[in-house]
């Protein structure tokens, strides 16, 4: 079957993306089982059923990918190992195969195209070009660029090999690109400290007049500093004119699988994903309008067991096919992460 449909990236109601997700996830754990050794012995440890549903698969924590090597590969099909930004610890590995990783960015890129459309647009990318070395082992936000530099041209760093503000070279992008519709693409606290920041301190504004702005990798650092989502945004049209601006959630653990931040304000499930809440005492299913930890299912997790992870991360599902701006699925919020739990995200490693 193939998994990457010409529809839209949210066009499955309840009913039929619980069935297409059943059979995806229940064939992925039965795989993996079968494949990866360590899935096979965790899962014998914590499952004293028949798994029948997706509910019933034990979610891996996260942070075993920084503990155990998990691939379901021989090792000569190794073919990118992805590891975490984590600002301090063992940071998680990643194996995928050409199948994997080739599968993981064509669903990238129908996830975009429903906010981006076709077009590529001229880019500016909130980081280093030094950022982006290594072909065959990358960082998450090596990746991350990498991934959305597709969707655009042209493409511009404006941050200089010392993680600093390149400003001749921004001025010259809005100065040649200001008229058009452009892409700027940055993860969260870089973005705001090296960026934005930057430029209302050389009190430099510009006149985009159609920019879109995606970022994402974590809100810690900004919380810290008082910035809420509402503030950053303001900031942004700011310094920049008429950009539109959106946050999105997604891991290392889960390439390719992000959560897109709607016009609402709400972050969405794609067909290949989902989100379930569980509560942090027993793990038990919360009701939609209840925090608890975070949980995401991806059907893209192929060459190692990461289709149903156990975040640290605490949220709540708001809704499910009701959303005011249309699109399908789930849509939920990300309240922060657990007290205590290691500061991560690929923002979170530039201080």
């Amino acid at each position: 079957m193939n998994i990457v449909t010409d529809g839209s990236a949210y066009s499955f109601c309840a009913e039929k993306k619980k069935i297409f997700l059943r059979s995806e996830l229940l064939a992925l754990t039965e795989l993996h089982a079968k494949h990866c050794s360590p899935y096979a012995n965790l899962l014998k440890q914590f499952t004293h059923q028949e798994i029948l549903s997706i509910e019933d698969i034990p979610p891996l924590s996260v942070r075993l990918f920084k503990e155990l090597e998990l691939k379901s590969i021989a090792e000569r099909e190794v073919f990118k190992t992805l590891y975490s930004s984590g600002t301090n610890g063992q940071p998680s590995k990643i194996f995928l195969d050409k199948a994997t990783a080739q599968l993981q960015s064509q669903v990238l890129v129908k996830i975009l195209q429903d906010w981006l459309g076709k077009a590529r647009r001229p880019m500016l990318l909130i980081d280093s070009p030094t950022t982006v070395k290594k072909s065959n082992a990358m960082t998450a936000r090596a990746a991350g660029l990498q991934g959305l530099s597709f969707f655009g041209r042209d493409h511009t760093y404006a941050l200089d090999e010392n993680m600093q503000l390149n400003l001749p070279v921004v001025e010259a992008f809005f100065s040649q690109y200001a008229e058009q519709p452009i892409l700027i693409f940055g993860f969260t606290f870089m973005v705001w400290q090296q960026f934005i920041q930057a430029l209302a301190a050389a009190n430099i504004q510009f006149n985009c007049r159609d920019g879109t702005l995606i970022h994402g990798g974590g809100w810690k650092k900004l919380q810290d500093q008082a910035v809420s989502n509402a503030v950053f945004k303001q900031a942004i049209c700011q310094q920049l004119g008429q950009v539109s601006v959106h946050d999105y959630y997604g891991m290392v653990e889960q390439t390719g699988t992000i959560y897109m931040e709607c016009e609402q304000g709400h972050l969405h499930c794609p067909i290949w994903s989902d989100v379930l809440i569980r509560d942090p005492a027993d793990l038990s299913l919360c009701p939609h309008n209840q925090v608890g930890l975070i949980q995401v299912n991806s059907i893209l997790a192929r060459s190692y067991p990461g289709h149903c992870l156990l975040t640290e991360d605490l949220g709540e599902i708001l809704g499910e096919d009701n959303c005011p701006c249309g699109r399908l699925g789930k849509y939920f919020k990300v309240h922060g992460r657990v007290p205590k739990a290691e500061v991560r995200g690929c923002s979170d490693t530039f201080s």
